[in-house]
């Protein structure tokens, strides 16, 4: 490989300003996702991970692990940092230029309260949208990727 090789296939800057982790199996996730996807209007401003997708790597994803992920919204900033819970949507929100529908949980009293439902609501989505527990989740897809690995050595 020759110097020029090298430099040209140095990592591109990140275009995204956030990365944000959805389950892509929640319908009224993929409902929030496709209000967003519309808002950003094909600007590239957030990069959409579906993190219920067998592909999904924690490793490219600030760490966020399925189950973590799972349990609680999630997003990366381009540096890598991992931010979780209604500052997720705050920060989307501002980055998509409705920051105004988020910015009164800037306040801490209200912040504490958005955060608390938001903690609510996140335990009982699952429920809520009629799907297994996280338990049964997180080992049913295990069960399927180990199945799948298996599947692709035998044959």
């Amino acid at each position: 490989m020759t110097l020029s090789e090298t430099s040209s296939q140095a990592p591109a800057i990140a275009s995204w300003k956030i990365k944000l982790l959805y389950d892509g199996e929640c319908p009224l996730c993929m409902r929030e996702v496709n209000f967003l996807r519309k808002r950003d209007a094909g600007r590239g401003l957030v990069k959409f991970v579906d993190i219920a997708a067998d592909d999904y790597a924690p490793e490219a994803n600030g760490g966020v692990d399925f189950e973590t992920a799972m349990g609680r919204i999630h997003a990366v900033l381009p540096d890598n940092t991992v931010i979780k819970d209604v500052a997720v949507f705050r920060r989307v929100y501002e980055i998509l230029g409705m920051g105004w529908i988020y910015a009164i949980t800037k306040l801490p009293i209200v912040g504490f309260l958005a955060d608390s439902l938001y903690g609510i609501w996140a335990d009982w989505r699952l429920a809520l949208t009629g799907r297994p527990n996280l338990a049964a989740i997180v080992t049913e897809r295990q069960n399927r990727i180990e199945c799948e690995a298996r599947c692709r050595i035998e044959g």
